[in-house]
């Protein structure tokens, strides 16, 4: 490969490192083309775009942006890196899925808002809910108090006036 071919990557893995709120190493080596090619098919129908890179070049890229130190580990034999642009639990949710049929498939470790996760995280990470079902959790339990208000407010307002039409009849 030409020099400015690698400084050309290297530019580029750094810049989708520096916009991705969540970066995922895996393992790819056994993977036939046909699920490679469908393994990144999972991952494009969430937003995420998933690549292979030379570990050299991933390396660099990422003591560019001074975080070398902290994916190192994950760079050995065969590196794939899933960039999670909009969602950083997107990723791991398709791996984890992908893996379960997929033995070739293999989590390394993942970046997300600059904290490392291991190996042993993915199960955890898979778990948690992405952004999108943040949003829709918060709008219901927005609608709920929304909706439930007028309750409120009249079971006060019937109450008030219970309590001043008490307080009338005593002054009587």
């Amino acid at each position: 490969m030409q020099r400015d071919r690698k400084k050309q990557i290297v530019h580029d893995v750094a810049e989708k490192v520096n916009n991705s709120q969540g970066i995922y190493l895996t393992e790819f080596q056994g993977l036939s083309v046909a699920k490679m090619a469908e393994l990144r098919r999972e991952f494009r129908k969430v937003g995420v775009e998933y690549r292979v890179v030379k570990n050299t070049l991933i390396k660099k890229a990422l003591e560019d942006l001074g975080v070398a130190d902290k994916l190192a580990a994950g760079l050995k034999s065969t590196t794939a890196v899933a960039f999670g642009y909009d969602d950083p639990i997107a990723p791991a949710k398709v791996i984890k899925k992908f893996s379960k049929t997929n033995e070739a498939l293999k989590f390394k470790m993942a970046a997300i808002d600059g904290v490392v996760f291991g190996a042993d995280t993915l199960s955890v990470l898979s778990e948690m809910l992405t952004k999108t079902e943040n949003i829709g959790r918060t709008a219901g339990v927005i609608n709920n108090v929304v909706s439930s208000v007028p309750i409120v407010v009249n079971a006060i307002a019937r109450n008030l006036v219970s309590v001043l039409d008490q307080v009338a009849k005593q002054k009587q």
